[in-house]
């Protein structure tokens, strides 16, 4: 089940990707994206953390496990945004040179 969660949460972030880089592709760093939503997904499950703790420390215990839950859940989704491998953007200038166009054709996208 843990899988098909990765899968369906990996596609979801690739479609999302792909929608941003085709609406804007001129003036977007896609990896740059990547990293400003690692940060904000960093905070939230550290501040999920926090909430458990306190939850914890007030004796609440079913409170504080669906805060770690959730703390757990959003490390996942920051493991699966941080292994998305973002593609090179593809230049009109390589396709305009000789022979040049086929120089990155076998080779993987980057990964960020």
């Amino acid at each position: 089940m843990a899988q098909l969660h990765d899968l369906r949460l990996r596609l979801l972030v690739q479609q999302e990707s792909e929608h941003i880089s085709n609406s804007q592709p001129s003036d977007l760093d896609l990896s740059i994206v990547q990293a400003r939503c690692l940060c904000w997904l960093t905070l939230l499950a550290e501040a999920h953390e926090d909430q458990a703790n306190d939850a914890e420390g007030k004796g609440d215990t079913e409170q504080a496990m669906g805060w770690f839950a959730d703390s757990m859940r959003l490390r996942d989704v920051i493991q699966v945004v941080t292994s998305i491998e973002i593609p090179l953007p593809e230049s009109t200038d390589l396709d305009n040179n000789d022979g040049s166009d086929e120089l990155f054709n076998n080779e993987p996208p980057m990964s960020a």
